[in-house]
């Protein structure tokens, strides 16, 4: 197996963690999120992957005559890919309410959140 694939996730991963710690504005921080988010698909693809397999199809062939991918990883990504899209519709809608509401998108302005 290989371990590019592994390498590129976490390095996705961490470059939209990065973003996520250095950013000064909430859709800055979404879009980070997102990023991050996009990682997991990298990854799942990685999980799923075999070589020299085709679509898990059967039928014109029979069950076991040749390697397929995995179909439950194929379906996992897919689901990863719906809840990544709703997560990010929900939080800038959020963002939307609180640019209304405050007046700014920049957390150190928004005096309210601080405990």
């Amino acid at each position: 197996m290989q371990i590019l694939p592994y390498l590129v996730a976490a390095y996705v991963f961490l470059a939209g963690c990065y973003g996520l710690a250095t950013s000064r504005n909430l859709i800055h921080a979404v879009g980070c999120l997102s990023v991050c988010q996009a990682a997991t698909y990298v990854l799942l693809l990685a999980v799923g992957y075999r070589d020299g397999a085709t679509a898990p199809v059967f039928s014109d062939v029979r069950p076991g005559s040749r390697p397929v991918v995995d179909p439950v990883v194929q379906a996992l990504a897919l689901t990863d890919v719906v809840v990544g899209a709703t997560v990010t519709a929900l939080l800038l809608a959020l963002v939307l309410q609180v640019a209304k509401r405050h007046g700014t998108v920049d957390p150190d302005e928004l005096r309210e959140l601080r405990g």
